[in-house]
């Protein structure tokens, strides 16, 4: 894997993703790369180049296709984060950043069904007393 190609993402940004990686003991030759075309929205530019990118870690069976962007560098850090992140997220579950997010996000949505529920007894249901 040639990280040089990674040109239109922030060096910090890329040291971070190396750090994680080789703290999670990512093997990179294990990592399978390949460039597809994509397709959706993005017209022309998208039906025409092979920007899409598809990685295989045969290690732990996980298949990503990662196509956010019109730009294949950074399509291709995209999908080495996603990959840092499931990766992460199957060794050490109670150390994932991206499962305390989603857990965070989950309360956060059952607090806000709580409060939106109307109280008891006040519903329209019951009838209100006639003066």
């Amino acid at each position: 894997m040639n990280w040089n190609e990674l040109a239109d993402v922030s060096p910090e940004k890329v040291g971070a993703l190396r750090a994680r990686l080789d703290r999670l003991a990512v093997d990179m030759k294990s990592v399978q790369e390949q460039f597809i075309r994509g397709g959706g929205k993005g017209g022309q530019k998208i039906n025409k180049t092979n920007n899409c990118v598809l990685l295989r870690y045969p290690p732990m069976e996980i298949v990503l296709r990662v196509q956010r962007d019109r730009r294949r560098s950074v399509n291709r850090f995209l999908a080495l984060r996603e990959l840092a992140d499931r990766i992460e997220s199957r060794i050490s579950p109670q150390t994932s950043e991206r499962l305390r997010e989603q857990a965070r996000i989950r309360r956060q949505k059952d607090r806000r069904r709580r409060r939106s529920q109307a109280p008891e007894g006040s519903s329209p249901e019951t009838p209100s007393p006639s003066i």
